[in-house]
């Protein structure tokens, strides 16, 4: 049976509601959030669980907790209504001057410092009705990419992650070592020395979610002795600061951030690949004229940032 023929069964409403009640666990909150009465969503409640021959929601003392299968669809409903609105949002032409659309861009910390404020003002003067939603990276969006990118309008990320997917590149930066500006084991120069005795500072560290210097220094045969492991670019150096730690960073974010926190900002002493920085976008957006406009204000906001001097 083709899956078109499947859904002429289904009254597709129901997956507002089953969405709003897994979000919210609640009949009554989910009623409010949909605005909708009580009986209505627990009827569709009742139909929701007939469809998949499962309680979805289930009581435990005075709350209701979701079931095995429903924890499941949570994440799924919601990316599957995402893509309706999305199926349903979309136009033959774009006038950026006159829309109210929402674009949800995956980029991270570090990208939002350093590109953030040029997109903000290009954005508000192109488009002053548009709204731009930010979302920091998961291990899983990364991984899973393809499926991610159904969902929102783009990933900002540096080559090195995705593969076999369209991209435009935004601009280049360097990558930097930072020590505490009072550090003594560090003379004028960092040494390979200095990379393995030191205690270092790294982002994420795990087999599938890395830096691509860090990979590099990998393959050098440097084993650095990780001490703190932060999950946010911009949390590297206030742990580097006052400290003897070194670690690796972004050169743009590194320099807007070593005056505030004392640190200082000193070349590797390997050679390292640069950072290229680009917008991803899932196939099946490649021609819409809303994302072909997204992907211009990124380029043209990218082109206004000072040159990158290393």
């Amino acid at each position: 049976m083709k899956s078109g023929t499947r859904l002429t069964s289904l009254d597709l409403n129901l997956l507002l509601s089953l969405d709003a009640l897994l979000q919210e666990r609640n009949v009554t909150r989910a009623a409010a959030r949909l605005g909708l009465s009580q009986p209505a969503v627990s009827a569709a409640l009742g139909r929701l669980r007939r469809h998949f021959g499962d309680e979805l929601l289930h009581r435990v003392g005075n709350r209701y907790e979701l079931t095995p299968l429903a924890t499941q669809l949570a994440e799924r409903a919601g990316a599957a209504l995402a893509g309706v609105e999305r199926v349903f949002a979309a136009v033959p032409d774009f006038d950026p001057a006159t829309s109210e659309r929402e674009f949800t861009l995956v980029m991270s910390d570090y990208a939002t410092v350093v590109l953030g404020q040029a997109v903000s003002a290009v954005l508000a003067e192109r488009a002053p009705g548009v709204r731009l939603r930010l979302e920091q990276p998961t291990v899983a969006a990364v991984d899973h990419a393809a499926e991610t990118l159904r969902t929102v309008d783009g990933m900002v990320l540096p080559h090195g992650y995705l593969s076999d997917l369209p991209c435009v590149d935004l601009y280049e930066d360097a990558w930097v070592c930072i020590v505490a500006a009072g550090n003594p084991a560090v003379g004028e120069r960092l040494t390979m020395e200095n990379l393995e005795r030191l205690p270092w500072v790294f982002v994420y560290h795990r087999p599938t979610a890395y830096t691509p210097a860090d990979r590099q220094l990998a393959w050098l045969g440097t084993e650095p002795r990780v001490r703190i492991v932060v999950d946010s670019f911009s949390a590297v150096p206030p742990m580097v600061a006052g400290s003897d730690r070194i670690a690796l960073l972004q050169a743009r974010l590194a320099r807007r951030l070593a005056k505030a926190l004392d640190i200082r900002v000193l070349p590797c002493p390997f050679d390292v690949a640069p950072l290229v920085e680009a917008m991803w976008w899932h196939p099946m957006y490649h021609h819409d004229a809303a994302h072909r406009w997204l992907r211009g204000l990124l380029c043209e906001a990218a082109a206004t940032l000072e040159p990158q001097l290393g």
